[in-house]
């Protein structure tokens, strides 16, 4: 009996040529790319294993070509807020998915929604549905895990969170997952990042346990002194949430969490793949930096670009470009909500609560974040690009996958042209149809 059994189909493989590559920290010309099922590959193996040439070729035209982009830190956009709770599970499915899509015409591919305070309820509706998710050109970028910023903060420096639902950590890890509800015991799986303040009662104890479930922990809205605020580094928090903003200011007696930039004697890193590689500025210039990496917003409206180029001359590794955005992406200026409040956005797009002069977030893009920061700083082309995608992997830990062009990692990629301009995007070798009014 002949059998039917027929191989199977083998898969396609397409090969970029005429690009600008992004590799090993710098821009490579005269090289290609090869991906294959949504992942880089090498194309040794291709040549002397399976004896095989493209089946694809894409001609770049000479853009660069780069990683997608990753931004650890967004509210919502799109009229979208990912605190909100109102509605089914269905609608609040449909609203997450809406803002993963939108936010691919950005060049991001990859994100954690961010979740403000809000109260127990609140997150045991949401969180389930803001679990990690691969991404899909026409579904939307990858969800890297909820970044939760509160209710363990400061009520000195609350920003536009809902005071009245703070919690102290005074029981422990218990609090946390109360707090949290079930979601937080699967770790990064649900949770990549916990936003907190290190000096509330009982919260700086917690953060090795919260460490341990792969969670990133990141302090941020709070009023901690240098020692407070270096004490949390050494019990494992490796990230500042938005530098400068819902902190104490840097005085030269008492420098607070800003201080932490300038730390030399901080311990090693107990995982030191989630902490910065070494740069000119680092105690051991042959050791990954044991100072945090820090979200910056640099919309020109929550950090001035003098302040954006002091901290990138400190921490220059540690860098990471958030936009903090809310669910006026993508909008114009008008009325829009933040975890229940009522935020007004005006011409320059910044975002203040209803009726006060207190800054609630951007309505700033991840892709104009990368040209912002390289026009205040001055610097490379690569060091305005890492901010956005190796830097953000490695705080998550998943540089092995995100944030290069190395073989075996995703095939995020984006096409740009000299000014920094999204030209093309692919989410795991898959190209995104681009909107028209985009450049």
């Amino acid at each position: 009996m002949l059998s039917t059994n027929k191989p199977a189909p083998k898969s396609k493989i397409t090969k970029i040529v005429n690009a600008r590559l992004l590799l090993d920290h710098k821009i490579v010309k005269d090289s290609y790319l090869w991906f294959q099922d949504g992942k880089i590959i090498h194309p040794q193996n291709l040549f002397f294993d399976q004896h095989r040439d493209a089946d694809e070729i894409i001609d770049a035209q000479g853009m660069m070509v780069v990683p997608g982009y990753m931004d650890i830190q967004i509210n919502g956009g799109y009229g979208i807020d990912f605190a909100d709770h109102e509605g089914s599970l269905d609608k609040i499915q449909k609203d997450v998915d809406t803002v993963a899509k939108g936010l691919l015409q950005y060049g991001c591919t990859a994100f954690c929604p961010t979740v403000v305070s809000s109260a127990p309820e609140v997150y045991n509706k949401v969180l389930p549905l803001l679990n990690k998710r691969k991404g899909d050109a026409k579904g939307g970028s990858e969800i890297l895990g909820a970044h939760i910023e509160g209710p363990f903060i400061s009520h000195e420096k609350k920003g536009a969170h809902n005071q009245e639902i703070f919690r102290t950590g005074k029981r422990g890890i218990d609090e946390f997952d109360e707090a949290y509800g079930p979601e937080l015991k699967k770790g990064s799986e649900a949770v990549s990042i916990i936003t907190l303040a290190p000096e509330i009662e009982g919260v700086t104890e917690v953060i090795p346990e919260l460490a341990n479930r792969g969670i990133c922990v990141s302090i941020g809205h709070s009023a901690a002194t240098i020692d407070v605020a270096e004490n949390a580094v050494a019990k494992g928090a490796t990230l500042i949430t938005h530098l400068f903003n819902a902190m104490l200011p840097f005085h030269h007696r008492d420098p607070g969490m800003i201080g932490v930039l300038g730390a030399v004697d901080l311990p090693a890193p107990v995982d030191p793949a989630r902490h910065p590689s070494a740069s000119n500025t680092s105690p051991d210039r042959t050791k990954p930096d044991p100072r945090p990496f820090y979200g910056l917003i640099v919309d020109g409206v929550h950090v001035h670009p003098n302040s954006v180029r002091i901290a990138y001359y400190a921490h220059p590794k540690g860098c990471v470009l958030v936009t903090d955005a809310l669910s006026a992406l993508g909008l114009p200026k008008g009325l829009y909500t933040l975890g229940g409040r009522e935020l007004e956005i005006d011409d320059n797009g910044a975002a203040y609560i209803k009726g006060t002069n207190t800054l609630a977030g951007s309505t700033i893009s991840i892709d104009q974040s990368v040209r912002n920061f390289r026009q205040f700083t001055k610097c490379t082309v690569v060091e305005a690009i890492e901010a956005a995608t190796l830097h953000p992997a490695q705080v998550l830990g998943i540089s092995d996958r995100k944030g290069t062009l190395n073989p075996g990692g995703d095939a995020d990629l984006l096409f740009l042209n000299d000014d920094l301009e999204i030209q093309r995007v692919f989410v795991y070798g898959e190209e995104v149809e681009l909107t028209k009014n985009k450049k």
